[in-house]
């Protein structure tokens, strides 16, 4: 059974940072392109941060960009978003994604709270 297991959540004071990690449990994970969502009370959830199978590109969300950094450890099977300066904003359950060219599998999420 593929599960996707995300933790590091928590709750942060503004400006503070985070690490997240999620991991892949059940699939052949490099084979996977990676996706961190995050969703917001009362909106959609948007696409952050994406790294391809080896590891080599990343893309980011525009507000995402300079204060979020995708990795991943293919060897130990995990992904993680870094962020930094962490704003009120950014206060959202955040969801990882795996993705290949027959299947698309999420996680249950984590929840980052951004408050003071």
């Amino acid at each position: 059974q593929v599960r996707l297991v995300e933790s590091g959540g928590g709750l942060v004071e503004p400006g503070g940072s985070l690490r997240l990690s999620c991991a892949g449990i059940g699939l052949t994970f490099r084979a996977y392109v990676m996706n961190w969502y995050r969703q917001a009370p009362g909106k959609e959830r948007e696409l952050v941060a994406g790294i391809d199978r080896a590891g080599g590109s990343t893309n980011y969300a525009d507000s995402a960009k300079g204060r979020f950094s995708i990795s991943r450890d293919n060897d130990k099977n995990t992904v993680f978003l870094q962020i930094h300066s962490l704003q009120v904003e950014d206060t959202a359950v955040y969801y990882c994604q795996a993705v290949s060219s027959y299947e698309t599998y999420w996680g249950k999420g984590t929840l980052v709270t951004v408050s003071s």
